[in-house]
């Protein structure tokens, strides 16, 4: 089921305008991520032999469908930075002091999307601006679309799944201390996971 298509890259010939598929225009309106049942987290390799896993417990956002233009679609995701959890708690002081994240002055990671394509079938890819700190860049994300269902609540949901790599120096995050053995303690690359479950929002009455 498709979400989101490619723009047009030449003028097509004059034609019929394709039916709109009744179930994707279903799904358009405005849904809500449920932080219950999403995750959103990142894995850095440590002391260059060993991968650490972390994640943001707190975490909201919205998704915008549109299902009979899916262009029109985007996505907006706040993090909170003092919610992050690799199971130590004197590593996560440290990655929201002023070393990393500074969390007590930039206490969120924002996430604003500006485009999204179909790569096919359910793939898709997100791109949008990403801030950490005071540093706003560019980030494309693969996605995942895992379909749509209503819960036993009667929430109507949808759910998607994605990573992308970043370097965290583009966003400033720098300290690392060198091994005897040679090489540094944090890697520069990080993978950042994506595990949504979003649920429609009501009709305005």
């Amino acid at each position: 089921m498709a979400l989101f298509n490619r723009k047009p890259t030449a003028t097509a010939p004059t034609a019929e305008a394709p039916a709109v598929d009744p179930a994707l225009a279903a799904l358009t309106g405005t849904y809500t991520l449920d932080p219950a049942h999403s995750s959103i987290g990142f894995t850095v390799r440590h002391a260059m032999v060993t991968n650490v896993r972390g994640s943001f417990g707190e975490h909201e956002g919205t998704l915008v469908l549109d299902g009979t233009d899916p262009a029109n679609s985007s996505a907006s995701i706040d993090v909170k930075i003092a919610s992050v959890d690799t199971g130590i708690a004197d590593r996560d002081g440290h990655l929201v002091s002023g070393d990393f994240f500074d969390a007590e002055k930039f206490p969120l990671m924002t996430f604003r999307s500006t485009k999204a394509e179909q790569l096919g079938g359910e793939a898709y890819r997100i791109t949008g601006d990403l801030t950490i700190k005071d540093v706003t860049r560019p980030l494309s994300i693969d996605l995942e679309f895992n379909g749509s269902a209503t819960d036993v609540y009667g929430n109507e949901r949808v759910g998607f799944e994605g990573s992308t790599d970043i370097l965290r120096s583009d966003w400033g995050l720098t300290w690392n201390a060198a091994l005897e053995t040679g090489g540094v303690m944090v890697s520069d690359k990080v993978k950042l996971t994506f595990d949504i479950s979003a649920i429609k929002a009501a009709p305005a009455a």
